[in-house]
């Protein structure tokens, strides 16, 4: 049975080189490359990755598009700063080669937050029959559509999302940008002081109790912090965008 690792990027030159490196036991890597400014396709393509370069700010589009180049019969689905240890790989391997009462299986994520290992694991579904996805759907967080029944690895996936506070930044940035955009597109209710307070308070409580960041002392104080402001730059971004829409408005009716 083939594998086709599947893998999104946007200026992803420090981690996609490693990313590959961990694919090997893949029959062929498809990049999908969302207009990267930096090395990332060099990079790719030098490791032997089908590289595809498009512009969306619709996540499910690029994974979509990623399902199309493929090849393989098992599709599994990657982000560059993540890492398929040899264990996973293996099990991996070994699981497409079985009789399948599956057709979908969710991987054990690990996320490393400045490098510091989150007490809790979340379950991706990665791994996927390609006859059995039917497509992927969501605009901010896509998520996989999938016939048949989906099972559980039991070898776990680290993913080291936040390695220091200028990448961060960094990132927060750039992504802001879309999902402001996405939101802005969905005709979001007018941002106010007290949506702002809401979504800083549920961000802050959601990391730092929900997924434990209570447990992880300084680092748990500063990834949970950092949440909330993240959080906070896109609904900024969000309003700095409603104020101009209204402000247009205005103009056109004084008019």
């Amino acid at each position: 049975m083939s594998i086709s690792a599947i893998i999104i990027t946007k200026n992803e030159e420090k981690t996609i080189a490693g990313c590959m490196n961990a694919l090997s036991f893949c029959d062929e890597i498809i990049v999908v490359d969302n207009k990267s400014q930096d090395k990332t396709v060099e990079i790719a393509k030098k490791k032997g990755a089908k590289v595809f370069v498009t512009a969306g700010l619709d996540f499910s589009y690029l994974r979509n598009v990623g399902k199309e180049k493929s090849s393989g019969e098992w599709l599994i689905n990657i982000d560059a700063d993540e890492i398929v240890s040899k264990k996973l790989a293996n099990e991996i391997r070994s699981v497409i080669k079985r009789k399948q009462k599956f057709s979908s299986y969710f991987i054990k994520r690990q996320n490393y937050y400045l490098k510091h290992k989150w007490p809790k694991t979340e379950l991706m579904l990665r791994l996927i029959r390609e006859d059995s996805l039917i497509g992927w759907q969501g605009n901010l967080h896509e998520t996989p559509i999938v016939t048949g029944e989906s099972g559980v690895l039991s070898n776990i996936m680290p993913h080291y999302s936040h390695t220091d506070i200028g990448m961060m930044v960094k990132k927060t940035n750039q992504w802001s940008e879309a999902e402001s955009r996405l939101l802005f597109n969905s005709n979001h209710p007018l941002m106010s002081w007290w949506r702002f307070m809401r979504i800083m308070i549920s961000s802050f409580l959601k990391s730092y109790f929900n997924n434990g960041g209570w447990q992880m002392g300084e680092a748990g104080i500063v990834e949970s912090t950092y949440q909330s402001f993240s959080s906070f730059i896109t609904y900024a971004k969000l309003w700095e965008k409603q104020s101009l829409m209204e402000r247009v408005k205005n103009q056109e009716i004084k008019r």
